[in-house]
């Protein structure tokens, strides 16, 4: 059911790794700081500012078991809504439409659609999702506000990397360069339950409304195994007229989660 969908929500869907009262060993080698209050406040100096955003991307996803190469229509209305058409060889196979209060998809290879909101829908796949989460992915923002955690601050591999200090069960750390603090890498990991999240970005394009990487690198990790996913943004436009159809079509299944 999720096979499309997955293209641009999957690693959504597993950054949060539920905490399971297990501890995370640190490893880090490095002298430790605390960080630098410019170094946030210069990262959100970058932060994208528009109203809509039109984004025709190419996707490939990658498991132990199949790929898939697909195109993904992305149209955003700033912290309101998201639609996101997934399509192979020009035909629609799934579509999603995100709101800070609901999700709705359906897709078609087995007919069904799903209707309701966060709180089931995180609880359905195991972690926590929100609607700010799905938006600074696909622009790529900080899945956390940086503004609002506690970070030790280092220097690896000529980044700087902020690692969490308040999350005992998870290891959370985002990685800035240094000359513009533009988020080049974050990494999400529970250690005693073999789960990863890492999410790279790169090949950054400039426009008015600020600076957009236009290629995603998602690699995942979870006991059942390894996915990619690579996002490249082929098209980009910004504060068009933006329309956000959305209807399920008729005859197909409502999945319930309980």
């Amino acid at each position: 059911m999720k096979k499309y969908i997955v293209i641009v929500l999957a690693a959504v869907f597993m950054i949060s790794c539920k905490s399971k009262a297990v501890a995370v060993q640190n490893n880090n080698t490095e002298t430790p700081t605390k960080i630098d209050n410019k170094t946030v406040e210069k990262h959100y100096e970058n932060k994208l500012d528009f109203s809509t955003l039109y984004i025709k991307a190419s996707a490939r996803y990658v498991d132990e078991k199949q790929s898939q190469n697909v195109t993904a229509e992305i149209k955003i209305k700033n912290n309101e809504q998201i639609l996101v058409s997934v399509r192979f060889l020009g035909i629609t196979m799934a579509k999603a439409l995100i709101t800070p209060t609901a999700v709705s998809y359906y897709e078609k290879i087995n007919g069904t659609y799903y209707e309701g909101d966060f709180t089931s829908l995180s609880k359905w796949l195991g972690t926590e999702l929100d609607y700010t989460k799905v938006q600074n992915l696909l622009v790529g923002e900080a899945l956390d506000d940086l503004r609002k955690g506690k970070y030790t601050q280092t220097i690896v591999e000529n980044l700087i990397r902020l690692e969490d200090e308040k999350e005992m069960n998870l290891k959370k750390s985002f990685f800035l360069e240094p000359e513009k603090y533009l988020l080049q890498k974050e990494q999400i990991s529970q250690t005693a339950e073999n789960m990863m999240l890492e999410i790279k970005y790169s090949d950054n394009k400039v426009f008015n409304q600020g600076t957009l990487p236009t290629a995603i690198e998602i690699n995942a990790i979870q006991p059942k195994g390894k996915t990619d996913i690579n996002l490249n943004y082929n098209t980009v436009s910004f504060n068009e007229e933006l329309s956000f159809p959305y209807s399920v079509p008729s005859g197909y299944k409502k999945i319930i989660i309980k």
